[in-house]
């Protein structure tokens, strides 16, 4: 497989599958003197962990990260970070018995057609959600880096099938969204996304939602046009998260329906600066960074491996046949997408501020 790295100044190299012995990242150009400590990690891996029955996964995993390199006396050195966290709880006899009938709306058949049955389909293999973990671990260090220069990054959930949560001022949306399970700031919406998820999963079946991923403390010209465009970027970053169908930044899809008048973000002056008095740009113009807030939505399709009946077709009779998979499901990966897509906006912007010389090779001497 190629494809497994991201990034030009702050690479990651993502590696490891759902049932194989680890997954996890390596992260390359990070700046030497960045302090960084195991529990920096784990607190962001914590997040992503399966932790709602209502909402998640059966499979339990521990997720205790592994630092093997490129720490020393809990600072960076420079070299390259490999972070691993052991999987252990799989249960890989379900997938042996479904090898040649691919699951509906999975990858399973079109992987087989690509790597001629080499490819490891338990549990999805590389194309699991599994391998987020490594996302999640590298966007923890990307996280602590670029709050080196003032930024900062949260996310919260906005729609769960097609219920939808207010708008309330930025300032306030990432204490809010901390207060329930679902992370979404808007508390009495979040409950009827609760019940939602509840009557699906009762049903067997599963739910998608949109997730708005927001970065503060910008500053003006992130961004290498035009082939490495700052929305370009984050839209690459952000597809690479499972699950993901639709990446739109500031107004998106709804400026198709809005006038030139109604979408041009006013300038004016307060407080002796330049400012816009809107952002329907999202934090982004023309590919650059506009020193706004950077808004970005992801739209999750709902999981494909539901409790109910389907039909697929026997690789090995080459005839159609029912399926009704066994296992342990997501029913709404929405609230554990939410770490990660902090951790996709956050490398983005740190291998941009490294890119910008925002951000120098080497943090502190000691």
């Amino acid at each position: 497989m190629t494809g497994n790295s991201f990034g030009e100044r702050f690479v990651v190299t993502s590696f490891g599958e759902s049932h194989g012995p680890k997954v996890g990242i390596v992260v390359d150009g990070c700046p030497a003197g960045l302090e960084l400590v195991v529990s920096d990690i784990q607190r962001e891996l914590q997040r992503r962990k399966a932790s709602d029955e209502l909402f998640s996964t059966e499979r339990k995993e521990t997720d205790q990260v592994e630092i093997s390199s490129g720490v020393f006396n809990d600072h960076t050195t420079g070299a390259p970070i490999h972070l691993s966290v052991a999987n252990s709880d799989m249960r890989s006899e379900a997938y042996e018995e479904r090898k040649f009938t691919p699951r509906p709306g999975q990858v399973d058949l079109v992987a087989r057609l690509k790597y001629g049955g080499n490819e490891d389909y338990r549990g999805g293999g590389r194309f699991s959600a599994r391998v987020t973990v490594g996302f999640v671990a590298a966007g923890a260090i990307a996280k602590k880096l670029i709050s080196t220069i003032g930024i900062q990054v949260y996310a919260h959930t906005v729609e769960i099938a097609g219920i939808r949560a207010k708008k309330i001022p930025p300032g306030e949306e990432a204490r809010a969204s901390r207060g329930n399970a679902l992370s979404c700031a808007d508390s009495e919406v979040a409950k009827k996304m609760v019940e939602a998820i509840a009557d699906a999963k009762k049903r067997g079946d599963t739910l998608g939602g949109v997730v708005e991923a927001v970065a503060t403390g910008i500053p003006v010209g992130l961004g290498e046009p035009v082939f490495d465009s700052l929305d370009g970027d984050f839209s690459k970053a952000l597809f690479s998260i499972p699950s993901v169908k639709a990446v739109e930044v500031g107004a998106g899809f709804q400026s198709a329906r809005m006038t030139g008048s109604e979408y041009n973000d006013r300038l004016a002056i307060r407080d002796q600066t330049i400012q816009s008095l809107t952002n329907n740009a999202g934090g982004i113009t023309g590919g650059l960074s506009n020193g706004q807030p950077i808004v970005c939505r992801i739209a999750l399709r709902p999981p494909s491996s539901i409790a109910m009946p389907q039909t697929t077709v026997n690789l090995q009779t080459m005839k159609e046949e029912p399926l009704l998979i066994k296992g342990r499901f997501d029913a709404c990966v929405v609230p554990r997408t939410i770490p990660i897509a902090e951790a996709m906006m956050a490398i983005v912007l740190a291998d941009h501020s490294l890119r910008a010389g925002l951000i120098q090779p080497v943090l502190k001497k000691r």
